[in-house]
């Protein structure tokens, strides 16, 4: 086979595959969404380049949520923003029950500051971010 007719047929079966795996927008089910942090478990100081593992109790508000992970954004040098991420499922029936659930996290202390944590906690009645602030120093 030549290399003009091999390259063809690589490309062919590239365009075939990559169209056939092409999501159409109406078959999404899902939803990420912030999930309540209502307490965390962090020592009361840290050790400079220890690693910890951070424990969040965080609420679960149907049965058609599931946990994702943690999206930890450092808002300053050490200040980091904590949200629980979940994934909704669109789905019928689902329980309604709010129930609180547990995960953890590992953070590597890698500045000689006190950090500031800031889990995020829901919005208010006035649709204002709350957040609620740990502070932890560093022997």
């Amino acid at each position: 086979m030549s290399y003009k007719k091999f390259t063809f047929l690589i490309l062919f079966s590239l365009a075939f595959v990559f169209q056939s795996c092409k999501l159409e927008d109406d078959s999404v089910n899902f939803n990420f969404i912030p999930l309540q942090i209502v307490s965390a478990d962090l020592p009361q100081s840290f050790e400079l380049n220890e690693t910890y593992e951070i424990t969040v109790r965080y609420l679960r508000p149907s049965g058609c949520v599931f946990f994702e992970g943690f999206d930890i954004t450092k808002e300053a040098t050490t200040t980091r923003n904590v949200v629980a991420i979940g994934t909704e499922f669109y789905e019928d029936p689902c329980t309604q029950a709010i129930e609180e659930l547990e995960a953890s996290f590992n953070f590597i202390c890698l500045y000689d500051e006190t950090y500031l944590f800031r889990f995020w906690s829901g919005e208010n009645e006035n649709g204002e971010q709350q957040y609620l602030e740990i502070e932890v120093p560093v022997n």
